[in-house]
């Protein structure tokens, strides 16, 4: 929780340092030039989030289409939105809203899920789930 606070304000305070040092160095030409950076920056991280949500809102919530790929690709201290974009998806809320740590669910049509656990946005830890079946024993193929 630290990390993200300090985030919160190192990241600002660098902005205004670079446009402390664009102004000492070029005047308002540099003021303009590094303004026009920070707005470009934040234009497209607002875009790749409204394409991650804009593709999230058309599947049906909490699915993925493999659980067990989405497993291998989940990494610790990913974001969920980084996590929305590999599925293509929101997750299914399976903890209180709003308290810490979330609890999300994607499930795939075979019946197999992920849940994944979120600490202030970041991916702490994850789980796959497999349905036991009669039917997913390995038979070799007849003769």
């Amino acid at each position: 929780m630290r990390a993200m606070n300090l985030r919160k304000i190192l990241v600002p305070l660098g902005g205004l340092v670079l446009l402390g040092f664009a102004w000492k160095s070029y005047g308002w030409a540099g003021v303009a030039l590094v303004s026009g950076a920070i707005v470009m920056f934040l234009l497209m991280h607002f875009n790749r989030t409204m394409q991650v949500m804009r593709r999230a809102a058309n599947r049906p919530i909490g699915y993925v289409d493999s659980a067990v790929m989405l497993n291998a690709k989940l990494k610790p201290g990913v974001t969920l939105l980084h996590v929305m974009a590999l599925t293509r998806a929101i997750g299914e809320l399976r903890s209180p809203k709003d308290q810490q740590p979330e609890l999300y669910r994607w499930t795939d049509g075979g019946g197999s899920w992920v849940d994944a656990e979120f600490q202030d946005g970041k991916l702490r830890q994850w789980s796959l789930t497999r349905p036991e079946s009669e039917d997913s024993a390995y038979q070799p193929p007849l003769p």
